[in-house]
C-alpha cells in the first residue's frame, strides 16, 4: 500500500485499522473524499493520484516511479523528458471510454492485472515503463532501483507478472553498480560501439570512477549535477590524483550522453585509439625539426 499518496480504496482503509463507522464519519466530515467507487482521498491527496483513480486505473509506469523516487527516499533516476500522468486502468474498465485529460496510457506484458493500490508499485510500474521508454532508459532505471533499493532482479520479476522476452534481455544488460542514469546511458552506449567497459574501476585506494575504457577514465555528471565549490574541488582532487597514476579522465554532462554523443564517441575514440600516442610524437613540432637535421 502507498499509504503516503493520500488515495486509498475502502479495503486498504479496514486493513489500516478503519471502522465501517470510522469511515461513515470521515465522509461526513470530509476528512475523506469520494473518487470513485470504492475509492476515497484526503484533502492532502497527491493531486495526480486522484487523477489516475478517476480516470479508472492507478499511478503507474514512469509516473509510479517519479512518486516513489518522491515519496520513499530513493535515489530511483526517471527519465526527466516522460512527464505525462501515466496510467494503468483497471482491467474491470477494459472496453469502457477513456476519459479526457492529460494521460498516457499504460498496459505492462501479460494479461492485464488488477488495480488494487491508488500507485503502482516499483515491478508493476517497470512493466508498463518497459513499453513506454527506450531500452537504454528502461535500463538506466532498473540500474538505479537495483543499485539504491532492496529491489533485487528476481524480487521485481516475481512481482511484475509476466516477464517478456524482451524484458529478460534487457534485465541481462544492468548493472546494479551504475550510479547514475546518465552513467548507465554512457555505458550502454559504449558497449553497443564495440568497447569493453570497466563499471566503477578503483582509483586510489578507497574511491572509483564511473567508467573506464582502456587508459580512459569516464566521469559522467547527472543532469541535477550540483558543481558548487567543495564538489569542485573534490572533482579536481581526484583529478590529480589519476594523473599521478597515468590515467586520463574525461568528463561528460547529461546533455553530452543524450544529445552529443557522436561527438563524443570521436573523441573517445580518438584518445583510446591504439596508434594514438606515435600519431602525436609525429605531429611534435620538435620531433619534426630533430628529423630534418
Amino acid at each position: 500500500m502507498t499509504s503516503d499518496s493520500g488515495v486509498y480504496t475502502l479495503k486498504e482503509l479496514a486493513a489500516m485499522g478503519w471502522s465501517p463507522d470510522d469511515i461513515k464519519r470521515g465522509r461526513q466530515s470530509e476528512t475523506l473524499i469520494p473518487v470513485a467507487r470504492g475509492w476515497v482521498r484526503s484533502a492532502t491527496a497527491d493531486p495526480r493520484v486522484v487523477a489516475a483513480v478517476k480516470a479508472g486505473g492507478a499511478l503507474s509506469c514512469v509516473g509510479a516511479l517519479r512518486f516513489h523516487q518522491a515519496h520513499d527516499s530513493s535515489g530511483i533516476w526517471v527519465p526527466p523528458e516522460h512527464n505525462e500522468t501515466h496510467v494503468r486502468r483497471s482491467k474491470h474498465m477494459k472496453g469502457k471510454p477513456r476519459p479526457s485529460g492529460p494521460f498516457r496510457w499504460c498496459q505492462g506484458y501479460g494479461q492485464p492485472l488488477p488495480v488494487v493500490t491508488a500507485v503502482d508499485s516499483i515491478p508493476l510500474a517497470l512493466n508498463c515503463a518497459a513499453r513506454c521508454l527506450t531500452p537504454e532508459e528502461w535500463i538506466a532505471t532498473v540500474d538505479s532501483v537495483l543499485n539504491t533499493t532492496e529491489w533485487t532482479i528476481p524480487d521485481i520479476q516475481a512481482e511484475m507478472g509476466r516477464v517478456a522476452k524482451a524484458v529478460t534481455g534487457m534485465f541481462a544488460r544492468c548493472d546494479d553498480r551504475s550510479q547514475s542514469g546518465t552513467e548507465s546511458i554512457a555505458r550502454l552506449r559504449l558497449i553497443a560501439a564495440g568497447f569493453e567497459v570497466q563499471v566503477q574501476p578503483g582509483i586510489g585506494t578507497h574511491e572509483h570512477a564511473d567508467l573506464r575504457v582502456g587508459a580512459l577514465l569516464i566521469e559522467c555528471d547527472g543532469r541535477a549535477y550540483h558543481s558548487d565549490a567543495e564538489a569542485f574541488r573534490n572533482d579536481r582532487r581526484r583529478d590529480r590524483m589519476t594523473m599521478i597514476d597515468r590515467w586520463m579522465t574525461m568528463r561528460l554532462t547529461y546533455d553530452d550522453v543524450l544529445y552529443n554523443w557522436e561527438e563524443v564517441l570521436e573523441d573517445i575514440r580518438a584518445v583510446t585509439r591504439s596508434d594514438r600516442h606515435r600519431i602525436r610524437r609525429d605531429n611534435d613540432p620538435r620531433r619534426r625539426e630533430n628529423s630534418s637535421i
